[in-house]
């Protein structure tokens, strides 16, 4: 079904290029903001334009941050203890980790993992700035990696590479502990499984 007004069309059909959003509620949504004041839908239009104006990655450890504030509030952050970097795929997994509020280190996010079925190989993702980032660091500065991305079969070829490729510079690798179902995502792990994952990880 089309509505007479292409301007809804094309609202709706933008909203159904969104990662989980089918027609169905992409017209839900267009119909929403239809039925908005004007202050509202200006309001949205800001919040997308800001984004794309103002977020960008830290430059110490990948993850998402505003411009003005570079690096990032974790990685500033006071209490956090610096000898350990966890290593996940993406910023959604960092808010994951956080939620649970039993992890104090930092982080580091590749933003994907290794796939050569779809043509991503090591130089595709952020590992060279992982490395950068461990000889800056020197001797004694970061004790422990933990690897902590999804179960599946890319994270766990990424998880080997890492190792294979971190246990030479005499570093500790781990990995977090497998209460998670393999091919979940950890974006939608609860906190307490995501918590005991961590608390229960191991040497790779």
């Amino acid at each position: 079904m089309q509505y007479s007004s292409s301007s809804i069309e094309t609202l709706i059909d933008a909203f159904s290029r969104l990662p989980g959003v089918g027609r169905k509620t992409a017209r839900r949504l267009a119909m929403y903001v239809l039925q908005q004041p004007r202050l509202e839908a200006e309001r949205l239009a800001r919040a997308l334009i800001d984004v794309k104006d103002r977020v960008i990655r830290c430059s110490v450890c990948q993850n998402v941050t505003d411009r003005e504030e570079d690096p990032c509030s974790i990685c500033t952050g006071q209490g956090r203890d610096r000898t350990v970097i966890c290593v996940v795929e993406s910023p959604v997994d960092v808010l994951a980790f956080e939620k649970t509020g039993h992890y104090r280190g930092l982080y580091h996010v590749l933003h994907g993992v290794i796939s050569p079925l779809d043509g991503i190989g090591p130089d595709d993702i952020k590992i060279r700035e992982l490395l950068s980032r461990l000889a800056s660091e020197g001797i004694g500065g970061v004790r422990e990696i933990v690897l902590a991305l999804n179960p599946t079969i890319e994270g766990e070829t990424t998880s080997l590479y890492l190792s294979r490729l971190l246990k030479p510079l005499g570093v500790e690798v781990t990995k977090i502990a497998r209460g998670i179902p393999v091919g979940a995502e950890l974006e939608f792990i609860d906190e307490a499984t995501l918590s005991r994952a961590m608390e229960g990880r191991s040497a790779v």
